[in-house]
């Protein structure tokens, strides 16, 4: 049995992170600081070490010298972005973003120890032979009984084992990341990062800087120069989500990128060589974009050379009671209720639910009534469907991906704004005047949750027009 030494300050975090891995069969052990682990552990016993990046005391990437035989996994924040690229230069062998998902940071685990040599294997038993681990086929990252999710998991594993570039489509919350995750676990570059940078969470003005690095003194406030993310892809994959959040200077860049496989650092007169295998995403129609002038026709021919399209839960129908089922017996492990099923109201509920924010959403709602149940049984009620407007009618014109929608909310309650109408009716009437802070103040909420409703409900943020 592989055995985990997970190093993290954050009890509720430690707490979670070792309940998950214990329940996926993992010996576990843990400390609060690299001090603690090694006066309590010897570090350098375990298969693997997953330690967040900001530690009281030394830094977590501090173990990568204290245990030189034992991979390390670095946990952090957006906020700690580039200094988690920074851990892997110094050796980490991946980072992970909080807050992760589950089957991330399974995935993540399992391809370390299937792809750690044998001569490093502390465990005491064989380390894995394959290749290719069987746990990085796309049906274990992803769930998908129905036949559209079997093509995307065949269109996969046919493409992955190539260096072609793939653009992945599909709506906010169906599981664009975890494809891109398959497609670079089963690919020859396993063994090499994969890096994921969500283009619409970085400020326009330091998404050069954080794509292509910069040199000391490039702008004001680089007192030292700075690896991009792409470099720190170097020889592994760039998964770029939200490509089509992309300013019209970095799409340039990019385009070079794609075209002659170098980059040059913001403020620098040299350029370099790098060798990336890129994946991008998007919720949006590119291809409209590009007769609109907000994204390169050329840039978006470059990145379309196989496409992949998660299909939206709405269109997955068998696969919800399955998903839901997953979700109810994993929430439950975590919070001490492992005898939850759902009553037979619940899963009609959940088959009726026209579900916008697909796989995510449905993640939440079982969350949700995990945390509420007081037996075993879940009810419709504890599901708290309608309040979060499943049946709500989105006009077209809102889904910049021009997603098909279908009316299903009944006449007489058009009239009727729930939450999420008044948040659609006031960035849309706002956003030309408005920042994004002050949109953010004005609806009493921070920048990260007017992103985020933003995604969900399939609203574009504003370009601002360039002269």
């Amino acid at each position: 049995m592989p055995r985990i030494l997970i190093v993290e300050d954050e009890d509720i975090i430690r707490s979670a992170v070792r309940k998950l891995l214990q329940h996926a069969g993992y010996e576990v052990a843990d400390a609060s600081s690299v001090e603690e682990a090694e006066q309590n552990h010897e570090p350098d016993q375990f298969d693997l070490i997953i330690s967040d990046l900001r530690l009281p005391g030394a830094a977590g990437t501090e173990l990568i010298n204290r245990a030189p035989n034992t991979p390390v996994l670095i946990m952090t924040s957006y906020a700690s972005l580039r200094s988690a690229v920074d851990s892997m230069k110094m050796g980490a062998v991946e980072y992970i973003a909080k807050p992760f998902d589950h089957d991330e940071m399974l995935a993540a685990v399992e391809n370390i120890l299937a792809r750690k040599p044998s001569g490093q294997n502390t465990g005491g038993e064989p380390a894995a032979t394959a290749e290719i681990p069987e746990s990085s086929d796309p049906a274990n990252i992803m769930f998908g009984d129905c036949e559209p999710m079997q093509r995307v998991f065949i269109l996969i594993r046919k493409v992955a084992p190539t260096e072609t570039t793939v653009l992945i489509q599909g709506e906010s919350g169906t599981g664009k990341e975890l494809a891109a995750r398959a497609l670079h676990l089963m690919s020859p570059r396993a063994t090499k990062p994969l890096i994921s940078v969500n283009c619409a969470a970085i400020p326009e003005s330091l998404i050069e800087s954080e794509l292509f690095g910069h040199e000391k003194g490039a702008f004001t406030g680089a007192v030292s120069a700075r690896t991009g993310l792409i470099e720190a892809a170097d020889g592994g994959s760039l998964f770029l989500d939200e490509i089509g959040e992309l300013p019209a200077e970095a799409q340039a860049r990019l385009l070079r990128v794609l075209q002659e496989s170098e980059i040059r650092k913001v403020g620098s007169t040299q350029s370099r060589k790098v060798n990336v295998r890129m994946i991008a995403a998007t919720h949006r129609n590119l291809k409209a974009m590009t007769r609109t002038g907000e994204f390169r026709e050329d840039l978006y021919y470059r990145l379309n050379v196989m496409q992949i399209r998660i299909p939206p839960l709405r269109e997955r129908h068998s696969d919800i009671l399955g998903l839901a089922r997953r979700f109810l017996k994993r929430q439950g492990e975590k919070m001490g209720k492992p005898n939850l099923n759902l009553s037979p109201e619940a899963m009609r509920a959940l088959e009726r639910h026209r579900w916008p924010g697909n796989v995510r959403e449905l993640e939440n709602a079982i969350e949700r009534a995990t945390i509420l149940s007081d037996g075993d049984v879940i009810s419709p009620a504890l599901l708290d469907l309608d309040s979060e407007g499943g049946d709500e009618y989105i006009p077209e014109t809102l889904v910049a991906g021009n997603h098909e929608q279908t009316r299903t909310r009944e006449a007489d309650s058009a009239n009727d704004l729930s939450l999420e109408d008044y948040f659609q009716h006031f960035v849309l009437e706002n956003q030309d005047r408005m920042s994004e802070t002050e949109l953010a103040q004005k609806l009493g909420i921070s920048r990260k949750s007017l992103w985020e409703r933003r995604q969900r409900l399939g609203i574009p943020r504003k370009k601002p027009s360039g002269n």
